[in-house]
């Protein structure tokens, strides 16, 4: 009975691959039900089919491929944020042509991603252990059509964007590393009119400072709603114009994965309602104990 007993929990709880410390992160890799996940400080960060890896992973990284509407040739993008490279395996085989720089401030998850999540360096993608806004401040020679905004800090309580990473200013050297009709698109934890609300009123109203365009997607299969700015001022979206810039997309990019579609009518143009009383965040206004991080 006792065997039994500990058997069930142990299928209950997955199989735990790898568990390790960084100077940032608890990194915990498990598989459970065919699926291989990744775990900073006990929260979820990655999750794939361990039989397809270009399936299992949460829907919200999909939305990464939407700024490609207003880049269908895009040569280079940046991801901040590497995980277990969900983003940059989308890349790597729907657009094998784009080269993708990833900005990764743990090198221990790099290297979990690399043994444990077949993320490689290629000729098409390159991996700079950094912080992202030292990256950005140093980067004189790369424009950006896209760069994608996947950076979380987290602790027991949950995961939370890096302060410095959702200011005013820096989407300001953000836009300075973009094409002229570049695109940032960011990954926020958090919900329209409950949970978190505050947090995306707030990166909406921030990102709206610096880029004349947001639009947004909400997830279906979790609390994460991606936000994208888009630098150009002639960038509106209309039905017809969302329409054109499909089909263009769908001409450059053959390999363009059958989910884009169904992915891109969650686009959201209105801003949210938390946006009318949430902070706009700035460098020298640091709300951080009470907005970003997640409560005790």
């Amino acid at each position: 009975m006792l065997a039994m007993v500990l058997l069930y929990a142990a299928s209950a709880e997955g199989a735990v691959r790898h568990r390790s410390q960084s100077a940032h992160n608890q990194i915990v890799v498990e598989d459970k039900g065919g699926y291989r996940m990744l775990r900073f400080n006990g929260s979820m960060e990655t999750r794939l089919l361990i039989a397809n890896p270009l399936l299992g992973h949460f829907e919200y990284t999909d939305y990464f491929q939407m700024p490609l509407l207003w880049n269908p040739k895009a040569k280079r993008v940046l991801v901040m944020g590497l995980g277990g490279g969900s983003t940059q395996r989308a890349f790597q085989h729907y657009f094998p042509t784009v080269h993708v720089d990833t900005v990764e401030l743990d090198p221990a998850v790099a290297k979990v991603a690399k043994d444990w999540f077949g993320v490689k360096e290629t000729k098409t993608h390159t991996i700079h252990i950094s912080d992202g806004r030292g990256f950005l401040r140093r980067n004189k020679n790369r424009k950006y059509e896209a760069i994608m905004m996947d950076a979380y800090s987290s602790n027991t309580y949950g995961s939370f964007i890096p302060y410095h990473l959702a200011t005013k200013e820096f989407f300001q050297l953000a836009a300075e590393d973009l094409t002229a009709n570049g695109v940032l698109a960011y990954n926020v934890i958090g919900t329209y009119n409950e949970w978190r609300a505050d947090i995306v009123g707030s990166m909406y109203r921030t990102m709206k400072t610096v880029f004349p365009h947001v639009y947004h997607f909400p997830a279906a299969d979790s609390r994460n709603i991606v936000l994208v700015g888009v630098k150009s001022k002639t960038g509106g979206l209309t039905s017809a114009t969302l329409r054109a810039r499909l089909d263009l997309l769908r001409r450059a990019q053959p390999k363009l994965p059958a989910h884009f579609g169904p992915r891109l009518a969650r686009i959201q143009a209105k801003a949210p309602l938390s946006a009318a009383k949430s902070p706009v965040l700035t460098d020298d206004h640091a709300p951080i104990s009470k907005l970003l991080v997640p409560a005790k």
